[in-house]
């Protein structure tokens, strides 16, 4: 797979917080390395969280010459007794898993199998574990960044309420809202243009109708940008835009997430947020490949090229992805690139990539650094005092 492109020129995975307990011995040379990814319930064929996985994964097989096999569970009841048959086969060098519902599972499995390395994508069990790896993001840092993207999209097209439809009230969502909420009353800052947030959970990842009907909803109340966080789900909401803007209701916008999704429906999606899933696999993959195994956890955030936004490159070669798979109708990769590019040039005025960058420098050289709530209460608590236009409260004190 060649090199995608984000908004970030190099991608430096900068591990934090780790710990250097070793185990499991050396990979001998010509032994394969034999991979299980376990991808949240519901599986490929998201658009977003599970297909990066896949993408990561898939290129640890072209790179490093890996074995992998892909599987997902059928509820969230199958997660512990599937993670306990592979450990017990013994089969397997790792085990990948994504998403936040493999955390409790994980944490009453892995002591039982301590000879079975385990990493976990985007939680953590909150324990240290020598056979444990696990990969989070600082969600906050893109989200910010989209949030002043969505905030300049809304007042172009002629209002000041930007929306989210968002999955399961979870810390990794916590982080978004914080993020994306702190972008808009940024942008309020520098512009002196109010701009009002509308926010909604809906309880899934995978329902498309669910996602179709919140997005309706959202732009029923004034949004005209609206965030899809929410994997599936958030497709019906890319559809609830476009139904609305063909339906002459008026002028809305939409933002893709993880992936770039803008290939979706290129005049509707002029930018996705990225969540780079795919580095976070590649990277526990990597690990067991070269030896260089150590159980911890490791943070990835605008610095290390974990999070961002899509630049063109990278929109192209998601489109190409689409294509491949027969997901791309009656358009061309290139058709993709050149009305996106346009929609950006339309919707996301100079002064207000001036304002992302500034915000992206801060953010990289520690200048901003945002919290990450250790519980419901101070998550909710953050976003009162965002909305009251408090940007510290989501920053760490110095």
């Amino acid at each position: 797979m060649r090199k995608v492109g984000i908004t970030l020129s190099v991608v430096a995975l900068v591990i934090m917080g780790f710990v250097a307990g070793c185990i499991g011995g050396t990979q001998t040379q010509g032994e394969k390395v034999k991979v299980a990814v376990l991808f949240d319930v519901g599986g490929r064929g998201d658009l977003s969280f599970n297909d990066m996985a896949y993408l990561g994964a898939e290129r640890a097989k072209k790179e490093l010459g890996v074995e992998v096999e892909y599987m997902t569970p059928k509820s969230r009841e199958d997660m512990v007794p599937l993670l306990k048959q592979l450990a017990e086969s013994k089969e397997y060098d790792l085990l990948v898993l994504i998403g936040f519902l493999w955390t409790t599972p994980l944490d009453q499995v892995a002591d039982q199998y301590p000879d079975q390395k385990f990493a976990l994508i985007d939680s953590t069990t909150g324990k240290v574990r020598e056979n444990e790896v696990d990969i989070l993001f600082r969600e906050q840092e893109a989200a910010a960044l989209i949030g002043v993207i969505a905030s300049g999209m809304a007042y172009e097209l002629g209002g000041d309420t930007i929306g989210a439809v968002a999955g399961m009230d979870i810390p990794p969502l916590w982080k978004f809202h914080i993020g994306y909420l702190y972008g808009a009353k940024y942008f309020e800052k520098k512009t002196g243009k109010p701009v009002k947030l509308l926010w909604q959970y809906t309880g899934t990842f995978t329902d498309t109708q669910v996602g179709y009907t919140t997005g309706m909803q959202l732009l029923q109340q004034g949004a005209k940008v609206l965030y899809g966080l929410a994997g599936l789900t958030h497709v019906g909401m890319f559809d609830a835009v476009i139904d609305w803007n063909k339906q002459g209701k008026g002028k809305a916008l939409a933002i893709g997430q993880d992936a770039s999704q803008e290939w979706y429906a290129p005049e509707y999606i002029p930018i996705s947020g990225a969540k780079r899933v795919d580095v976070a696999v590649y990277t526990a993959i990597e690990m067991v490949v070269k030896n260089q195994w150590k159980g911890g956890i490791m943070t990835l955030g605008l610095k290390e090229g974990g999070v961002g936004y899509w630049n063109l490159d990278g929109v192209r070669q998601f489109a190409e992805f689409a294509q491949e798979g027969g997901k791309l109708k009656d358009m061309t990769p290139e058709d993709v690139v050149r009305i996106v590019k346009e929609q950006r040039e339309k919707y996301i005025k100079p002064e207000v990539w001036e304002i992302v960058r500034e915000l992206e420098e801060k953010i990289k050289n520690g200048e901003i650094k945002f919290k990450t709530p250790q519980s419901h209460d101070e998550y909710e608590q953050i976003i009162k005092e965002l909305e009251k236009g408090n940007l510290d409260a989501a920053l760490e004190k110095e």
